[in-house]
């Protein structure tokens, strides 16, 4: 089912405001509250609280990058991507609610981690989730933005090939 375009850009500009401020928000809290390394248990066994400062990227990736590197690989190259990202999501009329909303929290959360770069060299990184069979790296609100918007796509990818498999 199509959206108008007025409704469809409302939603990305809903989708990024709630993304970027939650991830900011999130982010400042724990930088006032939480001291390097500490654990706080939220839910036993399962959430911890954790605040580290990753100058990477996933798995702190290009941590040791020289700095014209890093800002190339980890600033100016992912808002090169996410810029086309942005205009490939308003320009496209045939696009989903579902690919809307991805693609959004991909954007929204890549913009989280970009922002934390740009003003202090780092990413914090605060949530541990332990789910028993497996457990995550210390990620953040944009992370989980960015696994969501992904897992999303990846689902309405997996619908439409289903369909159009089934229309042949």
């Amino acid at each position: 089912m199509k959206i108008s375009k007025t409704a469809k850009n409302l939603l990305i500009i809903i989708l990024l405001v709630t993304s970027i401020g939650c991830d900011q928000i999130s982010k400042s809290i724990v930088r006032q509250n939480v001291d390097y390394n500490e654990n706080i248990t939220v839910i036993k066994n399962f959430i911890t609280l954790t605040k580290v400062e990753n100058t990477g990227a996933f798995l702190s990736l290009g941590q040791q990058l020289p700095k014209v590197a890093y800002r190339l690989l980890m600033i100016l190259l992912p808002l090169i991507v996410i810029s086309y990202a942005l205009w490939y999501l308003l320009k496209d009329t045939n696009l989903s609610k579902l690919m809307i909303i991805g693609i959004s929290l991909i954007i929204g959360g890549g913009l989280g981690n970009i922002i934390d770069r740009l003003i202090y060299g780092s990413v914090t990184d605060f949530l541990y989730f332990n789910f028993a069979l497996f457990h995550t790296g210390i990620v953040n609100i944009a992370d989980i933005s960015v696994t969501t918007g992904f897992f999303i796509l990846l689902y309405e990818a997996l619908v439409n090939r289903k369909k159009s498999v089934l229309e042949q």
